[in-house]
């Protein structure tokens, strides 16, 4: 927890390719008390973590050749 709140102070915090900042609060004499983060605040940053699924792009077969390039020759067994 601490990594990530230095992380987002420094600005370079990255959730799923994303830069992002943390807001949270941080009480007592000199800053040094408990660390306060809103509860909107969690939730926005389990949603950065989420991750969304990505619909499969429908691939064409593969097309059959009968030539093939660089190749100036016959194919097949060179004994026959």
């Amino acid at each position: 927890m601490y990594q990530w709140l230095a992380a987002s102070d420094a600005g370079t915090l990255v959730i799923r390719g994303q830069p992002v900042t943390i807001d949270y609060l941080q009480g007592g004499t000199k800053g040094q008390g408990r660390i306060r983060i809103d509860a909107r605040e969690v939730q926005r940053l389990r949603d950065a973590m989420r991750v969304q699924p990505h619909p499969t792009r429908q691939r064409r077969s593969p097309k059959k050749r009968h030539q093939y390039p660089g190749i100036t020759v016959e194919l097949g067994n060179p004994n026959n």
